[in-house]
């Protein structure tokens, strides 16, 4: 796959980390990449968003680029009404994503909350752009109780679109898994009817970037590019520096 729309259940289940952990993977196998954030939301001008923290994190050869910013962590079609700017239209992620795509290897693009956020006053989404892409979606789902409804509920309104689901992947896999978490492992596949594509250990996102860097490919499975085989854990000793 040259372009993947990565989307998540809801907000803060680690979409962010997640595609940051393909970006590395993906540049450590000697491909270009490059990501793209259609709407940045709660972050003001100067900031760094999602797009450089994806950078930060995956190396400074990853392309980031964002095509909207809006102050309010609100979203999209919100913040964009409030602030009195102009709405992200999926037209516009399609073109910018096939632009990126004729000088990369790998484009990422990641959505803000989930797949059915609005975008604009039409009711468009992120599915809409992954729809004129023709690109797969990977869904990045939380590990605890109440995960395997929005899960569904995700990869229901892909199917209904027929847009191809690339696997779900939990964003952030708890030191110590509760029996809900664990016994996801083996129904978050059933749920959603695709693969687990992987486990990001809880606090990846703060590891230090070189650290980051040589273990996102033993997060994923090798359908993301990566190297987990599976199981209960990511691979071993990811938690030696990990924060608590």
């Amino acid at each position: 796959m040259s372009v993947l729309v990565v989307t998540g259940t809801g907000t803060e289940v680690g979409k962010t980390v997640a595609t940051a952990a393909l970006a590395a993977a993906a540049v450590a196998a000697g491909r270009s990449v490059a990501v793209l954030k259609p709407a940045q939301t709660g972050v003001a001008e100067g900031e760094p968003g999602d797009a450089a923290e994806v950078r930060r994190l995956a190396g400074a050869d990853v392309t980031a680029v964002e095509l909207a910013r809006y102050p309010e962590p609100l979203a999209p079609e919100t913040a964009a009404r409030r602030a009195g700017l102009p709405r992200v239209r999926p037209e516009a992620v399609a073109e910018t994503a096939r632009a990126l795509e004729e000088e990369h290897d790998l484009v990422l693009v990641e959505g803000a909350g989930g797949l059915l956020v609005r975008f604009d006053e039409r009711g468009s989404t992120l599915a809409d752009a992954a729809r004129l892409l023709g690109a797969p979606v990977l869904v990045v789902a939380a590990a605890g109780l109440g995960t395997l409804n929005a899960t569904a509920l995700t990869t229901e309104a892909l199917r209904s679109r027929s847009l191809e689901c690339a696997g779900v992947v939990v964003g952030s896999w708890p030191r110590e898994p509760d029996l809900a978490a664990r016994c996801n492992l083996a129904d978050l596949p059933v749920a959603a009817d695709a693969p687990l594509a992987g486990l990001l250990p809880q606090g990846a996102g703060s590891l230090e970037p070189p650290v980051f860097r040589g273990r996102a490919a033993g997060w994923l499975s090798p359908r993301l590019g990566g190297s987990w085989k599976g199981g209960t854990r990511p691979a071993e000793g990811e938690w030696e520096t990990a924060p608590r």
